[in-house]
């Protein structure tokens, strides 16, 4: 049995930073929300490999604590970066570190992929490290709701782990009619399709 020193530690705030494309960031996390203690191999591998223009609008889905809509807000501080999760106590702690990290341009907010989203907002750059248990139908949604979302010429990276390349490849030739391998890991791939 956990004595109480230990049960009120677990219920303290996860602190850590991290230096995401030339930022430093203090981010603050919880247990029972992904990756809680450190950035994740899969969202560093993303991160590294998305080309942002200081203007663009961005989404990530899927946001967690923020680590990928953050970067992105910091990479376009003259567009504003929406942060999308389901779960209610990652949105919260999304909206803390952007406050935190002064990302002023970014925000978060619940959403299940794109259903509680403004059906009129409009992106340059969508970005979503997906987990692979979120099943092959809700990626079917997001896949084509990313499309109807951005803008012409605007760009989906995905890290997604290994074992789904040949599906995103597939699906993404698909749906955007086109596909390119950005980057594939030990464990990870990270895919780009633009709408043309």
């Amino acid at each position: 049995m956990l004595n109480q020193d230990t049960l009120n530690r677990y219920r303290q705030d996860i602190v850590f930073d991290a230096e995401l494309c030339g930022h430093r960031f203090t981010f603050h996390t919880t247990w029972g929300i992904f990756s809680p203690r450190e950035i994740d191999e899969g969202t560093r591998l993303l991160l590294d490999h998305l080309e942002v223009t200081p203007s663009d609008n961005c989404l990530d889905i899927g946001c967690g604590y923020g680590p990928i809509g953050i970067t992105l807000g910091a990479l376009a501080p003259a567009g504003q970066t929406l942060m999308v999760d389901k779960d209610f106590m990652a949105v919260e702690f999304a909206n803390a570190n952007a406050a935190r990290n002064q990302i002023g341009n970014a925000r978060a907010q619940l959403s299940n992929g794109f259903a509680h989203i403004d059906p009129a907002l409009r992106f340059d750059l969508i970005a979503s490290n997906i987990p692979a248990k979120v099943g092959k139908e809700m990626l079917s949604l997001i896949l084509h709701d990313a499309w109807a979302r951005l803008n012409p010429g605007g760009r989906l990276y995905l890290v997604t782990i290994n074992g789904l390349r040949q599906y995103m490849k597939r699906n993404l030739n698909e749906v955007f009619g086109n596909y390119k391998k950005l980057k594939q890991g030990k464990s990870y791939t990270v895919a780009l399709a633009h709408k043309e």
